[in-house]
C-alpha cells in the first residue's frame, strides 16, 4: 500500500568566527546536520567555495544519497529475486557545472557498483536488477539530471 513519509533535519551554522557574515571571507562554512537518532554530521562547503576538505559538503551528500538509495533498492530487489549478493562497493562520481552567475547544477552522476554474487547462475539476473533498482530509487526519481549505471558483477571466488 502506498504511503507518505516525512523527514526532518536541522542544519545549524557553526562557522561564525565573531563577526558573522561581515565579509565573504570573514565567516566559516562549517555547520552541523542533525536528525533524530544518528549522530550529527559535520558539514561545510566544497573547498572550491571556501569550505574544508575534512567535512562533508552538500555535493558529496547528494552523490552519496544517490549511491545509497540505488544500493539499498538493489539489495532489496536481489533478496526478493533470490539473488544472493555477498559484496557491494560503488565508486560513484558526479559532475556539477557552475553557471557563471553564482549558481550551477549537477549535469550527471555515474554509479559504478561492483557487485559480488554467490552463484554464477545469478550473475545475469544480478546485472539486470540494476535497471529495476534505478526505476524504483526514490532519490534518482527526485533529481532532474541523468543518473547512469556502469555495474560490474562478479561471482564470489571466481
Amino acid at each position: 500500500m502506498p504511503g507518505q513519509h516525512s523527514y526532518r533535519t536541522t542544519v545549524t551554522w557553526t562557522g561564525n568566527s565573531g563577526s558573522g557574515t561581515s565579509g565573504y571571507r570573514a565567516y566559516g562554512r562549517e555547520h552541523e546536520v542533525h536528525a533524530e537518532g544518528p549522530p550529527p554530521l559535520a558539514g561545510t562547503a566544497d573547498p572550491a567555495f571556501r569550505g574544508s576538505a575534512d567535512r562533508w559538503n552538500p555535493e558529496q551528500l547528494l552523490l552519496a544519497s544517490l549511491a545509497q538509495c540505488h544500493m539499498l533498492t538493489y539489495l532489496a530487489l536481489c533478496s526478493l529475486a533470490g539473488v544472493v549478493v555477498t559484496g557491494y562497493v560503488d565508486d560513484a562520481e558526479g559532475t556539477m557545472a557552475e553557471d557563471g552567475a553564482g549558481g550551477g547544477r549537477f549535469t550527471d552522476v555515474v554509479l559504478r557498483p561492483r557487485v559480488e554474487v554467490a552463484s554464477a547462475d545469478d550473475a545475469e539476473r544480478a546485472r539486470a536488477l540494476h535497471g529495476d533498482a534505478h526505476q524504483k530509487c526514490f532519490i534518482a526519481n527526485s533529481v532532474n539530471f541523468p543518473v547512469r549505471h556502469e555495474p560490474v558483477v562478479a561471482v564470489r571466488g571466481a
